[in-house]
């Protein structure tokens, strides 16, 4: 993949006083909140996210970067379509530039641009203004250290520590200064394109893409044509109302429609920040994150570019994926759900291949974070490679185990985040894992991006996935969601 990028200065928006900052803000809102879940900080504006926050926890993701980056550079900042993305990503700019840090700013873009262009260039962090997947009245902070990686946990504490009043700062003499810098984002599209292998495009290849009102909405169309497909587009304008709302990856039934209406050869469904993609294929045929890694897995294992034949996936992943990729001679090892657990699995063996089923798909050979408009372009590119419908290259992989995910709202937190002590649901749990013992397997966790308890269960058929997944939902809502 090619990685230079033009880092030249342009487009000053504006600067802030190079005065000494000594301020605090009263917070005591946040006191007692865990800040950072599963992926950065998330909720709904307004309650736990606000400019006072945003301010806050800028200003001390500057002064954290600073201290632990080993060099001197700028923050790049990025957000998706939510009509609170502008605010945020003012009060971070401002919070940022008091701690002395300079900011390139990319208005809309995806998240992975943000953490693709913090690793190939001089930055010391990155700061991504999204909620993902979740609804247009939340929204969420992503935070990415110099190498373009999920931000530790302990230097997570090391912020929500300083947003508490318990960090020391210093004096700050010399604040840094915000600049426009939109045609990296452009840049990174160039990168997109290259990243494919020399002599393959997508001519010929008819492609609906659903944009879900969100963050790809000007890069992706623009990338996919480029490489020669003839592409429908839906949702494609950035629309902080109804970003993710009944579109997007969350939401496949209007492509799957579009994609027979239009006889294309397949679709692809972001979610809101462009993180992951779903596919569809010819005959409107959802294909999950499991296909996706098993396609790509194998390709990469023909060209003898996937180490130890390992793909990293999380314990969500299909048992009837953990077994066909077992039978091609291949690994599977299984992670928190999480594509930061993801990535630390695949830093920690050198796996080159991973994801979610959700769709967050990493591939170290091109990129170092999930990517969905990367991955939908190397699927698409696999397919047309293949000379075969998506739908054929799925029918001959495997299939899958009927698995059942539900989810249960649970407001109180701490019933949340604490269900493990509720005995009658573990008892429960133990009496289904015996009743099914090698012919299902159960996962109950809560949520980190959303007030749900999560119930997985999967079996070797219909009936006992939805016997056990109905008796484990009840148990969450008679104990848990009360």
């Amino acid at each position: 993949m090619v990685t230079s990028i033009n880092t030249n200065q342009s487009n000053v928006q504006g600067s802030y006083p190079s005065e000494s900052q000594n301020w605090r803000l009263n917070l005591s809102s946040v006191a007692n909140t865990r800040l950072f879940g599963t992926d950065g900080i998330r909720g709904q504006v307004g309650e736990l996210l606000n400019a006072p926050l945003a301010l806050e926890v800028g200003f001390w993701t500057g002064v954290i970067l600073q201290k632990h980056g080993g060099h001197t550079g700028p923050v790049i900042l990025g957000q998706d379509s939510r009509n609170s993305s502008d605010m945020l990503a003012m009060a971070l700019s401002a919070g940022l530039t008091a701690s002395g840090v300079e900011v390139w700013y990319l208005g809309l873009c995806p998240t992975p641009t943000v953490a693709y262009l913090t690793s190939m260039s001089e930055a010391i962090g990155g700061v991504m203004i999204s909620a993902s997947h979740n609804p247009p009245e939340d929204n969420g902070i992503k935070i990415f250290n110099g190498n373009g990686t999920k931000l530790s946990p302990a230097l997570q504490a090391e912020i929500e520590a300083g947003v508490r009043g318990d960090g020391v700062a210093g004096k700050v003499t010399n604040c840094g200064r915000h600049y426009s810098r939109r045609e990296l984002v452009d840049q990174y599209g160039d990168i997109l394109k290259q990243s494919l292998p020399e002599k393959v495009n997508l001519q010929g290849l008819k492609i609906v893409l659903d944009l879900a009102w969100g963050a790809a909405v000007g890069l992706a169309p623009k990338v996919f044509t480029a490489m020669g497909a003839e592409v429908i587009s839906l949702h494609n304008q950035a629309d902080g109302d109804r970003i993710n709302v009944n579109c997007g990856s969350t939401h496949l039934g209007i492509l799957q429609a579009a994609v027979k209406e239009h006889n294309a050869d397949l679709g692809f469904a972001f979610d809101g920040d462009a993180d992951r993609i779903l596919a569809v294929d010819h005959t409107g045929r959802p294909v999950d994150g499991d296909y996706i890694l098993y396609l790509w897995g194998r390709h990469l294992q023909q060209q003898q570019q996937l180490p130890d034949n390992l793909i990293v996936s999380t314990v969500m992943a299909n048992l009837g994926f953990e077994r066909a990729w077992q039978k091609q001679g291949g690994k599977l090892i299984r992670t928190a759900v999480g594509d930061q657990y993801v990535q630390a699995e695949m830093m920690r063996t050198g796996g080159m291949l991973g994801g979610e089923q959700s769709g967050h798909i990493l591939c170290r050979h091109y990129a170092i974070t999930g990517d969905g408009l990367l991955t939908a372009l190397h699927l698409a590119g696999l397919v047309r490679a293949a000379g075969v419908p998506l739908s054929q290259m799925v029918d001959e992989s495997f299939q899958t185990y009927p698995q059942l995910l539900r989810n249960v709202r649970v407001t109180d937190r701490e019933r949340r985040l604490n269900w493990q002590d509720c005995q009658p649901l573990q008892q429960a749990i133990a009496q289904a894992e015996a009743a099914m013992g090698d012919a299902g397997r159960i996962l109950v966790r809560a949520s980190g991006t959303e007030p749900v308890i999560r119930v997985m269960v999967e079996a070797v058929n219909d009936e006992l996935a939805n016997h056990w997944t109905d008796e484990l939902v009840s148990q969450v809502r008679q104990h848990l969601a009360v």
